[in-house]
């Protein structure tokens, strides 16, 4: 029996996050870098991958103003919809 079929009757646990934001870098330096910094690593919930970066629900502003300060020019792909009430 090869090692994947003895994986095959394994769980896979995934959380379902709603209404979350990103930060999606083009390498993982860059990636380290924003967790480097003080101000935005207080900021993340989480890191999904070596490039990708989980900000907390009604965060992103303040990621992206201090994304700015550092000289990115991020480029926002959706906005947040005002929540149901």
């Amino acid at each position: 029996m090869s090692g994947f079929d003895a994986n095959v009757n394994r769980r896979l646990s995934a959380k379902l996050h709603r209404r979350v934001c990103l930060v999606l870098t083009e390498d993982s330096l860059l990636a380290e870098e924003v967790l480097a910094r003080k101000k935005l690593s207080a900021e993340v919930a989480g890191r999904l991958s070596d490039k990708v970066i989980l900000i907390r629900p009604g965060r992103i502003e303040a990621v992206l103003d201090e994304l700015r300060k550092m000289g990115h020019t991020p480029q926002v792909v959706g906005k947040p919809s005002e929540p149901r009430v």
